[in-house]
């Protein structure tokens, strides 16, 4: 899969197997493929709010297709061969409605025939429409992972993704026991603000260096946190459809700054870190287990232990799941849900009006044929 800061390809490949009532996962592989500089400019260039062409989307839809594709054949020729693919693509347009929030339809590119052509395995793909199609947000789709791993743990655990946009997923005892929804960006803004200024090579806030050496504007903080999408109630979901570069530009106007860049990514640095906490307190969090490319800034996490004070604020590492594998997994258990007929959406976390199986099914060389169904699993294990 690719997230929200459409920088490469993360591909994982997991064993699965029977663990009593419960599922154990064990990683086989796991690698990082940066996308090629001119298909991720195209990429950029196309995302909202900049306008694009039917013959571009056509064009991306493809080559991200055949780039997903090549991951796919370099990761099954280390392991020696898989049954099935799953490919989230990559999400170009996440249709939410801004007065409602109700979610109305969403787009990842890449073809999933080319990832099948290419390897001769079934294909798993589109998994987040049938969810929308039945209310749902289609996302966060982790909330399935997270609760099958922080099940069973005392009081309220928690898990956090900061990705591009920051989601987390909150397991309580009850009928609704695993709650997951967007709480807005988390990188987004941030890298933007380095992209577009050119602050660093990599494209991102590498260790939070930049924060780090800036100061928070507090009159564009109190712009930013007015947001109305923060007080939308959950289940809800964003993307960088709202939060983009112009995004950015509007706040300040609102807020009569003009930052360096440095004061401006401490300042949206800083929005994550409240933005996040806010949420967690409300939820009554009593630990917090922390994944993704905002785990590796120190400015966020240590302002999140401070905010959070004394819940606390942990990788996922320490659940023996890799932050930075966490959402290849999460689509393999998808996947492998799919194949064995379970619904992997869970109503709690999507607002869908009842569990669905997701995703289409691409064949691969030979017949299609599934297994029987099985139980759902009570809870999953990762091994190594």
């Amino acid at each position: 899969m690719s997230g929200t800061s459409h920088d490469g390809i993360d591909a994982a490949v997991i064993e699965f197997a029977p663990d009593g009532d419960g599922l154990t996962a064990r990683t086989l592989f796991h690698d990082s493929t940066p996308y090629a500089p001119e298909l991720r400019a195209r990429l950029v260039a196309a995302l909202p709010p900049s306008p694009t062409t039917l013959d571009e989307i056509t064009r991306l839809d493809a080559l991200i297709g055949r780039a997903f594709a090549d991951v796919a054949a370099a990761a099954i020729a280390r392991v020696g061969g898989v049954d099935l693919i799953v490919s989230h693509g990559q999400t170009v347009y996440h249709w939410v409605e801004p007065d409602t929030g109700a979610a109305r339809g969403t787009l990842q590119l890449g073809q999933p025939a080319w990832i099948a052509e290419t390897t001769g395995v079934p294909v798993v793909s589109d998994v987040r429409s049938r969810d929308i199609a039945a209310g749902g947000q289609g996302a966060p789709l982790v909330g399935l992972l997270d609760g099958l791993v922080l099940a069973g743990r005392a009081g309220t655990p928690a898990a956090l993704n900061l990705g591009g946009i920051s989601n987390i997923t909150v397991v309580a005892e009850g009928a609704d026991a695993v709650r997951a929804w967007d709480i807005g960006p988390a990188n987004a803004l941030i890298d933007a603000v380095v992209q577009q200024r050119g602050a660093h090579p990599a494209g991102y806030d590498a260790d939070g260096r930049i924060a780090a050496s800036g100061r928070v504007d507090e009159a564009l903080l109190r712009v930013l946190l007015d947001e109305p999408y923060y007080r939308l109630r959950p289940p809800k979901s964003t993307g960088k459809e709202l939060f983009h570069p112009e995004y950015i530009a509007a706040a300040q106007r609102r807020a009569g700054t003009a930052l360096s860049t440095r004061d401006l990514v401490a300042t949206l640095t800083e929005l994550t870190v409240r933005t996040v906490a806010d949420a967690a307190r409300e939820a009554g969090v009593t630990e917090l287990f922390v994944s993704g490319g905002g785990a590796h800034n120190p400015v966020i996490m240590d302002g999140l232990a401070r905010a959070l004070a004394p819940v606390p604020v942990r990788r996922t590492d320490e659940l023996g799941l890799g932050g930075d594998e966490k959402e290849a997994l999460l689509m393999a258990l998808v996947g492998w849900c799919t194949w064995h007929g379970l619904p992997a959406s869970l109503p709690s976390a999507t607002g869908a009006r009842a569990p669905r199986v997701l995703g289409s099914i691409t064949p691969g060389a030979g017949p299609l044929r599934l297994p029987e169904p099985r139980a759902m699993p009570r809870f999953l294990r990762t091994a190594r």
